[in-house]
């Protein structure tokens, strides 16, 4: 059977494997590389519009009076579904009114004080979940690549039976490749539970979206808000007929006097402006790896219930935990630094694997002078065009098209790599007998 490939067709399908791995590689350099920046979401809005008003706390009826502005400003436009009420904390005291259509902040006063205007911060989120691509088509993608990610570091350790016990050999500047792969192994173990855990939540948050999709269109007629229902809260009955704006202050006020400890993060109002609409706080709870707490009000401000995410079963427990182990918002400042030494760690990690693999290829006379120069295209572009992006985002504005330009830079900077690469003649004709 070997008689019927030809050695052409052989030569073209190793190419084409080479570069479905480095396709595979490179997506996992972006995830990380985005992840690790996105520690910092909430500064990196600070930065992005420093004029915004900020505030330690705001009182419950200034928040009822921003609640009804904004939705005094949304006449005309199709009926939003949710209002999410942002609320002070100390890495971001800002108060922020999002609807279907638009981000407002609020002053103190709970008047409104302007357009919310993060589109850079938005777009690397975007970039991290999913890839700029539609939605549930980039989070499965992503969630594969945290099964990848999962896949390869438990891989690694069963591979290097003395990785634990080189744990500290290192040979930086060995010129045949043994020093490369020394930095890749050494970060690779120092850096195992980080990476463990990063790749796990990952590949639950990208995967779990995956099934409540699958579950939705199946069981619930494509109403995914039903599958998350019983994890963190049910939606309610929708009543469309109109009503008065709900009663916001009275749940804030209920929160602060029954959880005084509770540190009410955000105020969300399902279906505003129908009798089906309903309140739910969430409440960060200290020294717990949860996102938060739901807590369930009517419209008129009397509490009704809790989800259970802070003692409930325990995979609700684990399911609202995944989000602040995943992202390193659990900690305050010293664990976002961790999560950057050791996010960049995970970077370079995922940038020399494929150098290391490239290298074993070409002493194996499988020279890709074109992969290899894409590859280096690609780990320099990606930051730079990440930069070019913030650089365009401070000096053009909010509403640059930060994804187009993110990929034709990085787009650009691959094909400059591999055009910039020949092949060397004593490699190829290594290659050729």
């Amino acid at each position: 059977m070997s008689n019927l490939i030809q050695p052409g067709t052989v030569k073209r399908s190793l190419s084409a494997h080479a570069a479905i791995g480095l396709i595979a590689g490179a997506l996992l350099y972006i995830v990380s590389l985005t992840g690790t920046i996105a520690v910092f979401y909430q500064e990196l809005q600070r930065v992005e519009q420093p004029e915004a008003p900020e505030m330690q706390s705001i009182a419950p009826d200034a928040v009822q009076r921003g609640v009804a502005a904004v939705l005094a400003s949304e006449a005309g436009k199709p009926a939003t579904t949710h209002l999410y009420v942002h609320l002070p904390e100390p890495e971001l005291p800002r108060t922020t009114i999002t609807t279907d259509t638009q981000a407002l902040h609020l002053a103190q006063d709970g008047s409104i004080a302007g357009s919310e205007e993060i589109g850079w911060s938005d777009f690397l989120v975007k970039l991290h979940y999913t890839l700029n691509l539609p939605a549930l088509v980039g989070i499965t993608i992503v969630g594969i690549l945290g099964v990848m990610m999962l896949a390869l570091a438990v891989s690694g350790v069963v591979a290097h039976p003395r990785i634990f016990r080189d744990a500290f050999r290192l040979r930086a500047r060995n010129g045949n490749g043994t020093g490369l792969a020394d930095w890749h192994n050494r970060l690779s173990v120092w850096t195992l539970p980080f990476s463990v855990a990063i790749a796990l939540t990952g590949a639950l948050i990208g995967l779990a979206s995956i099934a409540a999709y699958a579950i939705a269109t199946t069981d619930y007629d494509g109403d995914v808000e039903a599958v998350y229902g019983p994890i963190f809260g049910e939606e309610g009955e929708a009543d469309p007929r109109p009503a008065p704006v709900a009663n916001v202050a009275a749940a804030l006020s209920h929160m602060a006097s029954a959880y005084p400890d509770v540190r009410v993060t955000y105020a969300i109002l399902h279906d505003p402006l129908t009798r089906g609409q309903h309140v739910q706080i969430v409440g960060e709870h200290e020294r717990r790896l949860i996102f938060g707490e739901y807590y369930a009000f009517d419209a008129k401000g009397n509490f009704h219930h809790v989800a259970g995410l802070s003692d409930g079963e325990l995979g609700q427990q684990a399911a609202a935990s995944t989000y602040q182990l995943h992202f390193g918002t659990f900690g305050g400042l010293g664990v976002k630094l961790a999560y950057l030494l050791f996010g960049a760690a995970l970077t370079a990690i995922c940038a020399t694997g494929i150098y290391i693999w490239l290298g074993k290829r070409r002493r194996r006379g499988i020279d890709e002078p074109r992969i290899r120069g894409a590859w280096h295209g690609l780990v320099i572009g990606t930051p730079v065009a990440l930069a070019a992006t913030f650089a365009a985002r401070l000096l053009i504005g909010n509403d640059f098209p930060f994804a187009i330009a993110f990929w034709s830079v990085t787009l650009i900077a691959v094909i400059v790599g591999a055009m910039s690469k020949k092949r060397e003649p004593g490699r190829a004709m290594a290659a050729r007998q």
